[in-house]
């Protein structure tokens, strides 16, 4: 079994049976926000792990943990999602050192809270990134590739590790490498639309850098999938099949706009702006494919990039 949602969000016939309640992180965030829309649409109970404290709400600091650990007593699993936003700015040391800590110190302060309960969840899918793989050019990346080399490849690395420590109370654990996730209202396809909807945009750099991309309904339908199929652990990539160039991407998303993508970005031009971000997301290349998600059965509702373009801005 597998879940996706419909074009118009919604979940499909394939939607997957109920996995008990689901405790979630990030739940205000992009991809939170529509997994519980789909959670709710399809009945499974959820608990949002948050510093604000509420109706259907636990507190949870992650510098300190959760507040009520008894709350989480019998839930079946937990969703990961939250982190410091890492594209907000140029990359200061306090900045590289709040993303990191917010994602490893973070994602430990959890798991030792979930370790305290007489009956933990089966679970545990946290979030990563495909920055793991570090900038590698035309190398086809899939699960078994190693790490790449800078700080989102570090980071990665020792979240994900962080994340392995739900391994120590019997919990399955998966760690979700996302790709650029495409959606109007977040991301990096929002911060492009208003250059590109002027007819300013264009590639960045040489654009023969790979942006291995995912529709945000796979992404929700991925989560799901990896909830309740039990053979799948460890990381798994979450992305589409068919990886686009940075020249591609932009000329897709020209086309979906009909304007034009004649105004290129100098790689001097984006480290000027941007600093030491541009080259670990603007100009490094990782061409990913989903080989553990798609071997487990999981069947990707948006394979092509201008169709996932399309609907994600319709």
């Amino acid at each position: 079994m597998y879940a996706t949602l419909d074009r118009n969000g919604s979940m499909s016939a394939n939607t997957l049976p109920t996995t008990g309640t689901v405790a979630i992180t990030g739940a205000s965030g992009l991809v939170g926000a529509a997994l519980i829309r789909a959670l709710d649409e399809s009945g499974t109970p959820v608990l949002r792990l948050s510093r604000r404290p509420g109706p259907g709400t636990i507190e949870w600091d992650p510098s300190q943990g959760v507040g009520d650990t008894s709350r989480l007593e019998g839930v079946a699993a937990v969703v990961h999602l939250a982190g410091e936003n890492i594209a907000s700015g140029r990359w200061t040391d306090a900045q590289k050192r709040r993303i990191r800590d917010s994602r490893v110190e973070g994602t430990r302060n959890l798991v030792s809270s979930l370790a305290k309960l007489s009956s933990p969840p089966r679970v545990l899918v946290c979030a990563s990134a495909i920055g793991f793989y570090g900038d590698r050019g035309d190398e086809l990346l899939d699960e078994s590739s190693p790490p790449g080399r800078g700080f989102l490849a570090d980071t990665c690395r020792e979240w994900e590790a962080a994340a392995d420590g739900a391994k120590a109370f019997g919990a399955r654990v998966v760690q979700a490498r996302f790709g650029v996730v495409l959606s109007k209202d977040g991301g990096a396809l929002q911060k492009m639309l208003l250059p590109f909807k002027l007819g300013m945009g264009g590639r960045i750099g040489s654009g023969r850098q790979y942006w291995s991309w995912v529709a945000l309904p796979d992404v929700v339908g991925a989560i799901r999938h990896a909830m309740v199929t039990t053979s799948l652990s460890g990381p798994v990539n979450v992305v589409s099949s068919q990886p686009a160039t940075n020249a591609e991407f932009t000329k897709a998303l020209a086309n979906v706009l009909h304007r034009p993508a004649v105004f290129p970005m100098p790689a001097a031009a984006a480290r000027l702006a941007f600093g030491e971000m541009a080259d670990e997301l603007m100009l490094a290349s990782a061409r990913v494919v989903p080989r553990k998600l798609e071997a487990s059965g999981y069947r990707f509702q948006y394979d092509y990039l201008e169709t996932a373009l399309r609907d994600a801005l319709k």
